[in-house]
């Protein structure tokens, strides 16, 4: 199952390079809707709440995500699109404060995906390699371990067939490198992957946003979600893209 998502919503984002004053505590909120209604009728809604604290000895980010969309199919309204995330991420500094330990944790639920759920708990070493006045990049690497549960299913007599819990060890490794482009336009792209021996699970979200005035600024972004091991009427990749305004509060 493919999804394609074309949003014209409203969010909150705040980008820090090493030339930007460092706050403790950042928050960028996103939100996107589009209601259609006559020959074609449709109702989409996308948020996202994403926040970012900085301590002496810790650097936090956590993320919680919603996707939601129903179509016309044949003259009947149905949901085509649910899907919930959430995840957070501790990195500890060591006496070289680019040099951290990480822990993390995600929870995903895609009722439109061959999995029930899937969870994540990861830990291991977090660099952040470079920040300039310009971009900045750091990655994560580190064993885990992956929970997740597939669809149930029919079987030839129409029987519900429960699915089966897959859990298992898995290596995780995360990158994000961000482009000041302009003084108006920045770069964004973020990739995970979790490997395991039964499926591979990757993300990849890539954005550029153009700044319209001190506030507001114009934002394209495409989100890739990947799995490898998937229900033979599934997709393995489904796609988002979305156009958004972008205010930033602080």
């Amino acid at each position: 199952m493919q999804k394609t998502l074309l949003i014209i919503g409203l969010c909150a984002s705040s980008t820090v390079f090493a030339a930007d004053e460092v706050k403790p505590l950042t928050m960028d909120g996103e939100f996107g809707f589009i209601s259609t209604t006559g020959n074609t009728e449709t109702t989409s809604f996308k948020g996202k709440l994403a926040a970012h604290q900085e301590l002496e000895m810790w650097s936090n980010d956590f993320v919680l995500e919603s996707l939601y969309k129903k179509d016309d199919v044949n003259g009947e309204s149905k949901t085509t699109a649910q899907k919930y995330f959430m995840s957070g991420q501790g990195n500890y500094k060591l006496n070289n404060p680019d040099h951290r330990l990480f822990g993390f944790a995600s929870y995903e639920d895609d009722k439109f995906s061959s999995y029930d759920y899937q969870a994540t708990l990861a830990a291991g070493w977090q660099q952040k390699l470079w920040e300039t006045k310009t971009s900045k990049f750091n990655y994560s690497i580190g064993p885990g371990y992956s929970f997740r549960k597939n669809r149930d299913t029919l079987d030839a007599d129409g029987n519900v067939v429960a699915g089966e819990t897959d859990n298992g060890a898995i290596v995780r490794g995360a990158l994000d490198y961000q482009w000041k482009i302009s003084d108006t336009a920045t770069f964004k792209q973020l990739f995970s992957t979790e490997v395991g021996s039964d499926n591979t699970k990757s993300k990849s979200e890539t954005s550029v946003s153009a700044q319209i005035n001190g506030s507001l600024s114009l934002k394209v972004s495409l989100i890739m979600d990947h799995n490898s091991e998937v229900a033979a009427t599934k997709e393995n990749l489904d796609t988002q893209t979305a156009v958004t305004v972008v205010y930033t509060f602080f």
